[in-house]
């Protein structure tokens, strides 16, 4: 009997969010779910974060997904920008650990290159790539961003059995032993 695992892939962002999700039986995967959570109509980034976590909570209430899987921040030129970017990404981190889903990172380039085969693909390429992968007639988001969360659910059931080279966290404990530096 093949057991059934779903994943929620998260690309965080503070303009827009994407989230995808999808169910592995096997090595079957099929589309369960496409989300974007458009932040860029809230004022502060406090209601950003709250938001963020809110709706991720909403999304693992009612998909029960197994793991979540979350875009790595990349390394950029603007410090102000990254600690916005960082932010997102663990209060969605947060809402995982606090429903006791295990998390897991990847970084652009390894999510694209599980997608594509090519670490520097576009989105666009990437976006293709999922919609012949999952056998979609049509991409169900204009926003890429969403299309972006999917990857990183599809990188990561590709992935799944050698994430050594990558961070997983089951829990607050095991994401504090893993990062003392992070405890003041």
């Amino acid at each position: 009997m093949l057991v059934e695992k779903v994943i929620l892939g998260i690309d965080p962002g503070t303009s827009i969010m994407g989230f995808g999700i999808i169910s592995v039986k096997g090595s079957k995967m099929e589309l369960i779910a496409i989300h974007e959570l458009i932040l860029k109509k809230y004022e502060n980034h406090e209601t950003k974060l709250k938001v963020i976590f809110d709706k991720t909570l909403a999304l693992i209430d009612e998909y029960h997904p197994d793991e979540t899987a979350l875009e790595a921040p990349f390394f950029g030129k603007n410090v102000q920008s990254m600690l916005k970017l960082g932010r997102a990404q663990g209060v969605a981190m947060a809402a995982s650990l606090h429903r006791n889903i295990p998390i897991i990172e990847y970084s652009p380039k390894k999510i694209k290159m599980a997608i594509t085969g090519n670490g520097n693909a576009s989105k666009e390429q990437v976006a293709g790539m999922l919609q012949n992968l999952l056998k979609l007639k049509e991409f169900p988001t204009k926003y890429l961003d969403a299309s972006d969360g999917l990857a990183v659910a599809v990188c990561h059931h590709f992935n799944s059995g050698s994430i050594a080279t990558d961070k997983s966290y089951s829990g607050w404990d095991s994401f504090l032993k893993q990062n003392p530096d992070r405890i003041k």
